[in-house]
């Protein structure tokens, strides 16, 4: 199977590490992986994106034109991205920061107070971990501890336990509420 995410928000909320985890995830697995990091000049505080595709197939092209799944920190992220979401794609929200519900009928979404959580968590840099927590249970894209044995390749160690945290907190969290 074939994944193509995007991670979207504001400069500063992890979101490049975010899919470099993600694909260095998927090369631990054996996957063929790309990764595309984008953000505005501004960085800390403009937007900031990033593509990855994890694949069984050699990835051709890095460049996600409808993603199967999304994180979107932001709301500025949902009007951009929320659109070009595949029909029965996975959308993840931070309902902390984004202020609206998605409009769209035909996704999979689960909106998570992603930066209330970090901050229960004691760290609120983590709060896109937490999304991508979730969005590794609603999609099956990678094995949650191969996720975890990469935080290791994209953070110092220190940081390494909260990190954690927030994966697996995102990951029980989408457990609960698909259960609902």
């Amino acid at each position: 199977m074939r994944h193509e995410i995007m991670l979207a928000g504001f400069g500063g909320q992890g979101l490049l590490s975010a899919g470099a985890l993600l694909a260095y995830a998927g090369l631990a697995e054996g996957r063929q992986v790309s990764w595309m990091p984008s953000y505005g000049p501004e960085q800390r505080g403009g937007t900031a994106n990033c593509s990855v595709v994890i694949s069984e197939a050699v990835v051709a092209s890095p460049i996600v034109v409808e993603p199967t799944s999304a994180v979107i920190m932001n709301a500025p992220s949902l009007e951009k991205y929320e659109p070009a979401l595949r029909p029965g794609g996975v959308l993840v929200v931070n309902s902390s920061m984004v202020g609206r519900a998605p409009a769209r009928t035909d996704l999979r979404v689960l909106e998570l107070p992603t930066t209330e959580i970090a901050n229960e968590l004691g760290n609120l840099k983590v709060a896109t971990l937490v999304a991508v927590g979730a969005l590794v249970e609603l999609t099956g894209c990678l094995g949650m501890e191969e996720v975890v044995k990469a935080l290791a390749k994209v953070l110092p160690e220190r940081a390494i336990p909260v990190n954690e945290q927030a994966l697996r907190r995102g990951r029980s969290m989408a457990r609960e509420m698909a259960k609902a």
